[in-house]
């Protein structure tokens, strides 16, 4: 039946000018872009979701999903909870009496009544639930109209996206280096071979400044250097290690506390001149507003597999802008996570570096994978010079990446991941 429609559909484009002009107006009425060499269906086009397929990917901590519908159209999207798979599983499974029978093109409604119908405001759960859906619908409007999602959101504000390394080590900082990077983030949970306490001593304060002060040597000072604390340090010794480092000057300091307290982060925000970036674990427009108010940090961290999909980060972007603060995309799960965000990175103005997936949950079982795609999406990104261009890479329709056709084959006998527990020496138990 979509061949036949679309058939119909080129035909009566190819009558002539008059024929293109008419399409052109009922596009101009609808607003839509439309390419109307790679449009699958006619935009009057009745287009119903038919099916919600769920795909665990363990091996990224996280969830792909595939929306089907009655045009053979099918949209991908990613939602998850790391070490909560099943628990997000059953929330995306609970959305699925409500999108059967939708017209996925009406994102922005779907979007409200998913959110407000629950009754209560979404948590992590329920929002990584959300955001899977909303992916895939924007994924699904993308190919109707021939267009990359990055067009239905205003267009491109620039031509390629820079992503940046991880590194806990100078060996690490080395082989980071290697593949080209130049900017990364650097990991300072333990010292010594251990945690931190509430208050530390000069010995652990040094143990961490002299594996910083060995990654800068070995990188430089032309390449940007996050630290990540990662809010694993009580805010007391947070403080200690951020004055500590001051020296270094890093390019920001990530989640130095955890969120809840976000008064308390903004008075220790007024205590260093380097940025504070944080919004990983938070949620929606309204969490990040409160910390924009607050001015608890200056770069914004919101994953688009949490905070509700491709709809919520543009309005968290938009937010930003307005008090002046960059985005720093978190994407430490799956490729279509990654790909979803560095569409709405393309389009702001105020987008400063993004994340890439890791492989830290992908056991060694002989399957060739990377952390830009390969064995998750048939044609992996390619990065250069610590950038990957949008042309040839996701400015297909849609979100532009299709997924390996091996990956449920590949994913099947691995087990699902999970935190590791963290705990003091004397055995009470430590933040992650």
């Amino acid at each position: 039946m979509k061949n036949l429609t679309r058939r119909h559909w080129l035909k009566g484009i190819s009558m002539g000018v008059a024929g293109l002009m008419v399409h052109e107006r009922a596009t101009a009425k609808s607003g839509e872009k439309i390419n109307y060499t790679t449009a699958l269906i006619n935009p009057k086009d009745d287009l119903k979701i038919t099916k919600l397929e769920i795909i665990p990917v363990h091996t990224l901590r996280t969830i792909f999903i595939k929306l089907h519908t009655n045009a053979g159209i099918i949209g991908l999207g990613e939602g998850t909870v790391e070490g909560r798979i099943n628990t997000t599983i059953a929330a995306i499974k609970e959305l699925e009496n409500y999108l059967i029978g939708k017209d996925p093109r009406l994102v922005a409604h779907h979007w409200q009544a998913i959110y407000r119908h629950a009754f209560y405001r979404g948590g992590i759960v329920l929002t990584s639930a959300l955001s899977a859906v909303d992916i895939a619908m924007w994924d699904i409007k993308g190919k109707a109209l021939g267009v990359p999602i990055y067009e239905l959101l205003g267009g491109l504000t620039r031509d390629r996206i820079r992503v940046y390394g991880q590194a806990q080590t100078p060996e690490e900082a080395k082989k980071i280096m290697a593949e080209g990077y130049t900017s990364m983030k650097v990991g300072v949970t333990s010292s010594r071979g251990r945690l931190s306490r509430y208050v530390e001593n000069p010995d652990f304060v040094q143990g961490v400044v002299e594996n910083v002060q060995a990654i800068r040597d070995i990188i430089g000072p032309k390449v940007d250097m996050g630290i990540e604390l990662h809010g694993d340090h009580e805010p007391q010794t947070s403080m200690i290690l951020i004055k500590a480092l001051e020296k270094f000057q890093p390019w920001f300091y990530e989640e130095p506390i955890q969120f809840q307290n976000l008064p308390l982060m903004a008075e220790m925000a007024k205590k260093t001149h380097i940025p504070f970036a944080t919004g990983e674990r938070m949620v929606t427009k309204w969490q990040f507003r409160d910390l924009l108010e607050l001015k608890a940090a200056s770069l914004l961290q919101p994953d688009i597999t949490h905070c509700g999909g491709i709809t919520e980060m543009k309005a968290i972007a938009n937010l930003a802008e307005a008090h002046y603060a960059g985005m720093l995309p978190h994407a430490k799960e799956g490729m279509i996570g990654a790909v979803a965000s560095m569409h709405v990175a393309a389009t702001i103005p105020n987008f400063v570096s993004h994340e890439l997936p890791s492989l830290q949950a992908a056991p060694n079982d002989g399957v060739e994978r990377s952390y830009l795609g390969k064995s998750y999406i048939t044609k992996p990104l390619i990065m250069k010079n610590s950038e990957i261009m949008v042309a040839g890479n996701f400015d297909g329709p849609g979100l532009g990446i299709s997924l390996d056709e091996n990956i449920i084959e590949n994913e099947k006998n691995v087990p699902e991941w999970e935190f590791p527990e963290m705990w003091d020496t004397d055995g009470s138990v430590k933040d992650h």
